[in-house]
């Protein structure tokens, strides 16, 4: 459907019409100069002043350029038929731990030890994919907490982000979760009441940031934010070394106590992933959390037309200068000088 973002452009068409009407002409001031090519100048005018069809073309070409120079002021634009946006979901926001420590090889997955930041990866991202209806959003921490990805309908986009991680993005020597926590907050504030998610995965203890987990859960829940917290790691991993082998436990900074304090505070849940199928669990069940129905929008694509009457005028100006050329000033100023040739031609001849 065709439509003009400022119609009131339309009310300077007569414009030059009253403009010719009312406005006296400016006055003539005789010239002040020998003029040593006034004959020239005098049968110009001669041939302006008489009305030809040339004269007409002129006035039309006059006429269309300022109707196309107002129709590209009203701002012409065609909107399409309306978008159904999803109307129903939640605002999630995925908070993951990018740190050195997830670097450590302790999940197993067909007898290949593979690191947490690589199962975290696939599972993640795959959970990303299936989030239809959901608006997403991705955040990154470390030593310090950034917005990767604001919340959005374009799952496949979060989804490829995710397996693009790298470790190293962010300093890697500390974890700031309650940083985390807080900028998804300032994300998620703004968003319908009832639909406000986070789901942070860290296999680490706060270390690092601006405000405390507590802190911030607290904030979270006054917010009315959800909040699901994955600690991520074995409970134990076998070393071998020259000497011998040694049992670790290489989720021993996890602090558990807290992740499951913020859960429960905002009425999440602290979920505990030890291995590759402890996580894809995890977020199988995240995934049956109930729908929130949101109110319903739609969405109308604009293409903007104002170009196309504004280039149909600069074509027509370049029209109305060709016509306003003295053609036939040209042409018989060329047959005045060809005349001399033909005549010593003919001389020559007789």
């Amino acid at each position: 459907m065709l439509e003009f973002t400022w119609p009131w452009a339309f009310l300077a068409l007569p414009v030059p019409l009253l403009v010719y009407r009312f406005l006296a002409r400016a006055a003539r001031q005789d010239a002040a100069l020998y003029v040593p090519f006034y004959q020239r100048l005098s049968s110009l005018q001669g041939d302006a002043s008489r009305p030809d069809a040339s004269r007409v073309l002129r006035w039309i070409c006059c006429l269309l350029i300022w109707l196309a120079i107002v129709i590209a002021a009203s701002r012409p634009q065609w909107v399409g038929e309306a978008i159904q946006l999803p109307s129903s979901g939640r605002d999630l926001m995925l908070a993951v731990d990018v740190s050195g420590s997830m670097e450590a090889r302790d999940m197993v997955i067909n007898n290949v030890q593979l690191s947490r930041f690589e199962v975290m990866k696939v599972v993640v991202s795959d959970f990303a994919e299936r989030r239809e209806g959901d608006r997403l959003g991705l955040i990154l921490f470390a030593a310090h907490a950034y917005i990767q990805t604001p919340l959005t309908f374009d799952r496949s986009t979060v989804a490829k982000l995710i397996t693009e991680l790298e470790i190293g993005m962010i300093e890697e020597s500390a974890t700031a979760i309650g940083d985390a926590i807080g900028l998804a907050v300032k994300h998620l504030r703004e968003r319908p009441e009832n639909s406000r998610v986070l789901v942070l995965l860290t296999d680490g203890v706060n270390n690092a940031g601006a405000i405390s987990p507590s802190q911030a859960g607290q904030l979270a829940a006054t917010e009315n934010i959800k909040i699901y917290t994955i600690g991520m790691g074995a409970d134990s991993l076998v070393q071998r070394s020259f000497q011998g082998s040694r049992s670790i436990n290489p989720s021993a900074e996890l602090d558990e106590q807290n992740l499951t304090a913020i859960a429960q505070a905002t009425g999440g849940r602290y979920f505990r992933a030890r291995n590759v199928e402890d996580l894809v669990d995890i977020y199988a069940e995240l995934d049956t959390l109930e729908t929130i129905e949101q109110d319903e929008q739609t969405f109308r694509p604009i293409n903007v037309l104002f170009y196309w009457p504004l280039g149909f005028a600069v074509l027509v100006s370049f029209l109305l200068a060709f016509l306003s050329l003295p053609w036939s000033v040209l042409f018989t100023a060329r047959s005045k000088t060809q005349s001399p040739n033909n005549s010593s031609v003919l001389e020559g001849q007789s």
